[in-house]
């Protein structure tokens, strides 16, 4: 493998592909803190070069963790389709990413192709992509999954109504509940993080989520995001109603190990959501994911945070989820510090995402000491829509008072639908049109009077 270029009359070698990925990247600080990062623009322009050279047959031979020593890469080599990935094995980067931006190639191609790429495959031609290359390519590559209602169907955006509260108080997460739903957010999922994460308080928020839902026949999923194991309990041992199982998921084995999971737990729990959870299914998992996790964790191999995000999605795919999505901007400055990189982190989170074959959605955010502010934040949640997004988040005011974090509002799903001719998932439309929050797609004076969930 030729590890070496010639540019701008320097001479530009590199000793191994794992350094040529990581410093390929678009710059990133976590990449920085990790010691892997190019010195400069102009070593990352050549190691940009040396990639672009690279087969994707290179690329499977040397995955981010060996084979014996990962199950994350087990399950991603594993479910590689051998005849797709032979008729592109010897392409290069560079061939595949003109294939994928070729106005010729169709939806149905780019899905069939997906079945023979790995992450390290899927990592390396986003290195090659600038971000209208992610956004075009992006919007080619729907993803449609059915849990209790569809999400991804062409034509809708969808947003999870995210009321968390700083003690748990149901009134105070009923309250933010109501106001989510007349603005027209929810149809994704009402989905808490809770401050109390023992069984008990799970279930009793998940039964509450659950009575309200029926009340109110609302055509929407409920999760709260404890531990996988948890949420379990709170089902089989008081009955919870649960329509989707959530866990956060890493990049490598290592990584999954700091958040007290592996691919047997993963396993069973869809086994058990399809056994026991209360939705139709049959997509019942939800995973967040997020560059820089696994730096964190210790848990990276060396490798940059790109291709590692782009190793959660190969591990995720193998659970048939139906939601995931990337919290772009909360781990904080040391992984994506300012603006020009949180928007590079989201549009390539979600090209890789859709690329792999998962129904990707994001939550555009940021900490509040982060270089970033929430203009820059509504900048990249309107790129991500323009992308073919399936959902953001929406929390009061785009403040989440209990995470500590800024992200999109519940004001916003409504305003980008609008803007690009979009409507929320079909039931939920219709539900929001017979309680008189919209109109042929549109909010109406009624949006955002949560008094009417008092009327009976």
């Amino acid at each position: 493998m030729k590890l070496k270029t010639k540019l701008f009359g320097h001479n530009y070698e590199f000793h191994s592909l794992r350094e040529v990925m990581a410093k390929a990247n678009e710059e990133k600080s976590g990449d920085k803190l990790a010691g892997i990062a190019a010195e400069d623009a102009q070593e990352r322009v050549a190691a940009k070069v040396v990639l672009s050279h690279v087969t994707l047959h290179e690329l499977r031979e040397n995955p981010a963790v060996p084979y014996e020593e990962d199950e994350v890469t087990r399950i991603i080599q594993d479910a590689v389709n051998e005849p797709v990935y032979g008729g592109m094995k010897e392409w290069t980067v560079a061939e595949l990413r003109e294939w994928i931006l070729d106005e010729k190639t169709t939806p149905a191609m780019l899905r069939r192709a997906s079945r023979g790429l790995t992450a390290e495959m899927i990592a390396a031609v986003c290195k090659l992509m600038s971000n209208l290359d992610l956004i075009y390519a992006a919007k080619k590559l729907p993803v449609t999954v059915h849990c209790n209602t569809t999400i991804g169907v062409p034509g809708t955006f969808s947003s999870r109504l995210q009321p968390n509260h700083t003690t748990d108080d149901p009134k105070g997460i009923l309250a933010s509940v109501m106001e989510g739903l007349s603005l027209g957010c929810g149809d994704a999922v009402i989905g808490l993080n809770p401050v109390d994460g023992t069984v008990e308080s799970v279930a009793r928020i998940l039964k509450m989520f659950d009575e309200f839902k029926r009340k109110w026949e609302i055509p929407t999923q409920i999760c709260v995001l404890a531990h996988v194991t948890t949420q379990l309990e709170a089902a089989t041992k008081f009955g919870a109603p649960i329509d989707m199982v959530f866990q956060s998921i890493a990049g490598s084995q290592k990584g999954n190990e700091a958040f007290g999971i592996n691919a047997q737990m993963i396993g069973e729990a869809h086994d058990m959501m399809l056994r026991y959870g209360t939705s139709t299914g049959p997509d019942v998992m939800y995973f967040e994911t997020g560059q820089g996790s696994e730096l964190s964790s210790e848990a990276h191999n060396g490798w940059d945070q790109v291709t590692m995000e782009a190793r959660c999605y190969g591990f995720a795919k193998k659970y048939h989820p139906y939601l995931v999505n990337t919290v772009v901007g909360f781990i904080g400055p040391e992984y994506l510090y300012d603006a020009k990189q949180v928007t590079r982190a989201g549009l390539e989170d979600h090209f890789m995402g859709k690329l792999t074959g998962v129904p990707m959605g994001c939550d555009a955010c940021y900490t509040n000491h982060m270089r970033v502010d929430q203009n820059d934040i509504e900048n990249l949640a309107t790129l991500l829509v323009a992308a073919g997004c399936n959902y953001l988040i929406g929390v009061p005011q785009g403040d989440d008072c209990m995470l500590m974090y800024q992200s999109t509002g519940y004001h916003d799903p409504a305003a980008l639908r609008e803007v690009f001719g979009l409507r929320p998932i079909h039931e939920f439309d219709q539900w929001l049109e017979k309680m008189g929050f919209s109109e042929n797609g549109r909010l109406t004076a009624k949006a955002g009077d949560a008094s009417v969930f008092l009327s009976r």
